[in-house]
């Protein structure tokens, strides 16, 4: 039996949630288009690309657009997200996540982030995170998405651990079989409802312990 080494944390929706400025920006660019986008809408972007997402909304709008107008919109969106999550704080840390963080640091264990994000270094500086992490990996440095295991395979390599040693916190499905086709331990935050492939569900990282690390 492989002991766990490290940690690989993705990070919307595990350490902060992110999705409400996503949300609003969206909600912002469609009411620009004069029409309105709601948070039902919204859930079914999850995990979908930002290209994809307009064009979700874009349909629900019944808004037709040439591809130079949308990729316009696309930048305008991903400018007024960047504009909201610049002004995030240290309170917006998802309740038990930086415990658990300290709890992993004390114990020795590798931390890699492991985001498809582009701003995920942003958003740990403002909340303060981005000391506990000895690997970040995220959009800026992968060219596959999940559930394409690279992002994590990157995570561990970059702390210098086999992936049989390394368990992921997720989220989202395509992150939990992402982090099984790179032969990793697996533990999703969320519904066992939806992330029902993983080694073991929480609703958050405030449930999660060192006992419960040992025995995945």
């Amino acid at each position: 039996m492989n002991t766990i080494k490290a940690c690989i944390f993705d990070l919307d929706g595990v350490i902060v949630d992110t999705a409400v400025y996503h949300y609003k920006a969206w909600k912002r660019l469609a009411n620009s288009l004069g029409f309105d986008f709601t948070a039902h809408e919204n859930e079914q972007l999850k995990g979908v690309s930002r290209v994809r997402s307009l064009q979700l909304i874009l349909g629900w709008g019944g808004v037709v657009k040439t591809q130079a107008e949308q990729d316009v919109l696309a930048t305008q969106k991903n400018e007024w997200y960047v504009d909201m999550i610049s002004h995030m704080q240290p309170n917006e840390i998802l309740p038990g996540a930086k415990k658990f963080l300290d709890q992993c640091r004390s114990a020795g264990l590798k931390i890699a982030l492991g985001s498809a994000s582009k701003n995920s270094m942003m958003i740990l500086e403002k909340v303060g995170l981005v000391n506990y992490f000895d690997a970040i990996i995220d959009g800026n440095k992968v060219s596959k998405a999940k559930p394409d295991p690279e992002v994590f395979l990157k995570g561990a390599e970059a702390v210098g651990i086999p992936p049989g040693e390394c368990v992921v916190f997720e989220d989202a499905i395509a992150g939990i079989e992402a982090a099984i086709a790179g032969g990793m331990k697996t533990v999703g935050i969320g519904s066992p409802e939806v992330l029902g492939d993983a080694d073991l569900v929480l609703s958050g990282l405030s449930e999660m312990t060192m006992k419960k690390l040992a025995q995945l």
